[in-house]
């Protein structure tokens, strides 16, 4: 059963020492200097992917090893998964206690409840939006007058990949302007 150290600091002009020092009992240490919003960090993922059933993960800080409450969550899913407990050394957290245990399941409610708010948040602002009459999505490219002129160009038998050079359309943009019922000739003439 090993135990393994995480160590992480945002920038070059940070120094991992003071993690290092705190982790000098463990057998192996992943060390990384990247940013935690970064979405990707090489080395927290070789360390979780390193560790087995048995193993032992600590950090100093809980923030050196995830970028918000809902990412610590999902490392803790991971770990309980694979059965390897994680301590967290500023914060006295060890999952393999029942009270770590308990502290874990407390983050995971609060990052759900985060979601949830956040969520709520956003659809309350889409639909004042929308009572305002602000419009979603790209705008068309084309005007009523360029559509009639692709349709009847198609209707002619022009091929799709001419009609995408010529209106500087992609392919599925083509095939929506010729079946988009919002711009059809029967209702612009």
């Amino acid at each position: 059963m090993a135990i393994v150290g995480y160590a992480r600091v945002s920038s070059s002009g940070q120094s991992l020492d003071i993690q290092l020092d705190k982790l000098k009992h463990c057998h192996k240490i992943y060390k990384e200097i990247q940013s935690g919003t970064n979405q990707h960090r090489s080395q927290l993922s070789a360390c979780l992917e390193y560790l087995r059933d048995g193993d032992t993960l600590i950090v100093s800080r809980l923030d050196r090893l995830a970028r918000s409450t809902l990412h610590l969550c999902t490392i803790a899913d991971t770990l309980q998964r694979k059965n390897v407990a994680l301590q967290v050394i500023d914060q006295n957290i060890d999952t393999s206690s029942a009270t770590g245990r308990l502290l874990f399941n407390m983050l995971a409610a609060i990052a759900e409840f985060e979601t949830e708010i956040r969520f709520e948040r956003q659809m309350d602002g889409i639909n004042k939006a929308k009572e305002l009459g602000v419009k979603f999505g790209r705008s068309k490219s084309l005007s009523e007058a360029q559509v009639v002129e692709l349709r009847l160009k198609r209707e002619e038998g022009v091929l799709i990949k001419t009609l995408m050079k010529e209106f500087d359309l992609s392919k599925a943009s083509i095939y929506r302007y010729l079946d988009d019922s919002a711009y059809s000739p029967s209702e612009n003439s």
